[in-house]
């Protein structure tokens, strides 16, 4: 649980301890909990997903490591809005293992290798984090307990990608990936299907 936890970047705005209320209260009240966190590039889900998962000992998952394969990237798949993502391998090895309550692995796909690379194995807990963009995909979203998206304001959002990522890479990220994102955001009202819109500046 939450109680005495002091000094994160969750205590930086009172809008953080409504999303560990919601959190214990499912906690209170079910088995197992799924929580996704979406939002823009630079919003911070993958800073608030490990400082949950920290706090409260729970598997964090990312959708990052399951960006398509290159022989998966047909035309008509590249044409899929939210298509980029392989939500069908996440579906079957990360939502099918987490449900089935049991040890499970599943492996990750490097983008910069090109290829699958790690296998992570996973052990049982009642909360389970599944954070990035994509995570609330038509196939996936219907087995969250709590839907969180994170919205950042351009200015920001660029600050933010220089510097975590470079002047060449930020390029990329406004020519390809950060239209993409918006087209799945409003073709699939992901904002609106949320639980919780947390602007965090």
């Amino acid at each position: 649980m939450a109680s005495g936890f002091n000094g994160s970047l969750l205590h930086q705005n009172e809008k953080f301890q409504e999303i560990l209320d919601r959190i214990d209260c499912l906690l209170n009240s079910n088995r197992l909990v799924i929580i996704a966190i979406d939002g823009k590039c630079g919003s911070g889900k993958t800073t608030l997903a490990n400082e949950l998962g920290r706090l409260y000992d729970s598997n964090v998952f990312h959708m990052d490591d399951y960006y398509l394969r290159p022989e998966l990237k047909t035309e008509e798949r590249l044409k899929e809005v939210g298509g980029n993502v392989d939500y069908e391998r996440f579906k079957e090895e990360v939502i099918k293992g987490i449900l089935s309550g049991k040890e499970f692995n599943y492996q990750i796909y490097d983008c910069k290798k090109m290829q699958l690379t790690d296998i992570v194995s996973v052990s049982p807990r009642k909360l389970n984090i599944i954070e990035g963009s994509y995570s609330m995909h038509p196939s996936l979203i219907d087995n969250y307990h709590l839907k969180i998206f994170l919205d950042i304001d351009e200015e920001s959002q660029k600050e933010r990608i220089l510097n975590r990522n470079g002047i060449e890479a930020y390029s990329r990220f406004v020519n390809e990936w950060i239209p993409k994102e918006n087209q799945y955001f409003e073709k699939m009202n992901i904002r609106e299907k949320c639980d919780l819109v947390i602007s965090w500046k």
